[in-house]
């Protein structure tokens, strides 16, 4: 998981709508995709350049381009150019640590969400800010790196399956946001199996290597609320939009991407009790082990305090100690000592402290 609090001090005193980019490298090379399509016919290309997208903005046809690096300001500026898209918005798909949101511009709409999956060997989770620019015929998707979870979505489009050949750049819009939001349940069905095996260790043997875990679910489900929480604005504002750019037959299913959003919601608040609840479990589990070893140490120190005193009395060198002449002293001491240690265990365990 990324950083809770993003670093923008480089950005300190830069007049608004400065075009530069905020956040980790997460490419080498900007790959710049595009499918065009509509219910009849479907185009798929790689442009080498930002101005091979341009002709496709008054095609009647739908028009999805996904740019994957922000590093380069200047393909972010000539795109923000030939859209009329304002700078402050530029300026927002290059600061990576943006709160998701949704803001109508009237010729087109902004929407900024945070994409969460699992890295190939399934351990890492890899999390990114994905910019949407929705208009009449196009969207535009601004992404960190390659590799997200729109796969479903392309296959959609060039297999003709679903709805989507038929409906606008809405819906197209809607399915980017309903996979992206689809996918936190992966993730939150992982880290709850995670939560449940750790719970049931920490009760079984708790130890101090569980800390870092814990510390690292605690991250985990705190960036999940971050992301999440604004989500359910979002989805209200754009099922309540009045632009023209979002269709009634749309906002049906804007409603149900509202419902997985408040399972998402649940899911999260409930993670994050079962995580404090786990540091308590952990906190503790911790103390009564110690309270145990604490117990243990107490009891032997309790047998051997009278046998010590015995010892240090007979081990004084007076000359007129009336014991130190006695044939059967030793043993008998011995004796003495050994009563008063198995009458202390018989006592202990009579008190349940054995």
């Amino acid at each position: 998981m990324p950083k809770i609090i993003q670093k923008r001090s480089e950005k300190t005193g830069s007049p608004p709508g400065t075009l530069m980019h905020v956040g980790e490298k997460k490419t080498e090379k900007v790959r710049i995709t595009l499918l065009d399509y509509d219910e009849e016919q479907f185009q798929e290309k790689e442009a080498k350049t930002i101005e091979e997208c341009f002709p496709f903005k008054e095609k009647p046809t739908v028009t999805w381009i996904n740019i994957d690096g922000l590093h380069d300001p200047l393909n972010i500026e000539k795109i923000g150019t030939f859209f009329n898209i304002h700078p402050l918005v530029l300026e927002d798909i290059l600061t990576t640590g943006q709160r998701p949101k949704y803001e109508d511009f009237e010729s087109y709409i902004y929407i900024v969400l945070k994409m969460l999956y699992y890295d190939t060997d399934g351990v890492e989770i890899i999390a990114e800010q994905v910019s949407l620019i929705l208009g009449s015929t196009y969207v535009i998707s601004f992404q960190e790196r390659e590799g997200d979870v729109f796969d479903i979505i392309r296959d959609r489009i060039k297999n003709g399956k679903g709805r989507i050949r038929k409906s606008g750049a809405d819906y197209l819009a809607y399915s980017l946001i309903d996979a992206i939001i689809d996918n936190y349940f992966i993730i939150l069905e992982k880290i709850g199996d995670e939560v449940d095996v750790l719970e049931d260790e920490l009760i079984s043997d708790p130890t101090s290597k569980f800390h870092h875990t814990i510390h690292e679910l605690k991250k985990d489900t705190l960036f999940l609320r971050k992301s999440v929480w604004p989500l359910r604005e979002l989805i209200n504002n754009m099922a309540r939009s009045e632009s023209p750019l979002i269709q009634e037959s749309t906002k049906i299913y804007l409603k149900d991407i509202n419902d997985h959003t408040i399972q998402v919601i649940d899911t999260v608040e409930s993670l994050r009790d079962m995580t404090s609840g786990i540091l308590d479990i952990y906190l503790s589990s911790l103390s009564n082990k110690l309270n145990e070893v604490m117990k243990t140490l107490t009891i032997f120190a309790a047998i051997f305090i009278p046998l010590t005193f015995l010892a240090g009395v007979y081990g004084m060198n007076f000359e007129y100690m009336p014991e130190l002449k006695m044939r059967w002293g030793y043993p008998a001491l011995w004796c003495v000592m050994i009563t008063v240690g198995i009458t202390l265990v018989i006592y202990f365990k009579k008190k349940k402290w054995l």
